[in-house]
């Protein structure tokens, strides 16, 4: 019998302007999470961090 799996590949958040994105990624980090980009201007003009959160889920923020 085969299982399907239905997994996040990732979790985005937006957060409105990127004073908001620089404050959680600080706090993520205080917190002890691993961030893995940013925050930064991407070549598409978005602002935005990565963070391995729980069960290894990447969280993306947005403005």
């Amino acid at each position: 019998m085969a299982t399907e799996r239905v997994e996040y590949i990732h979790l985005a958040f937006s957060l409105g302007s990127e004073e908001a994105v620089d404050a959680l990624t600080e706090r993520f980090r205080t917190d002890g999470y691993l961030v893995l980009s940013g925050p930064r201007k991407t070549g598409d003009d978005y602002y935005e961090s990565a963070i391995l959160g729980f069960e290894k889920n990447p969280i993306e923020l947005t403005v």
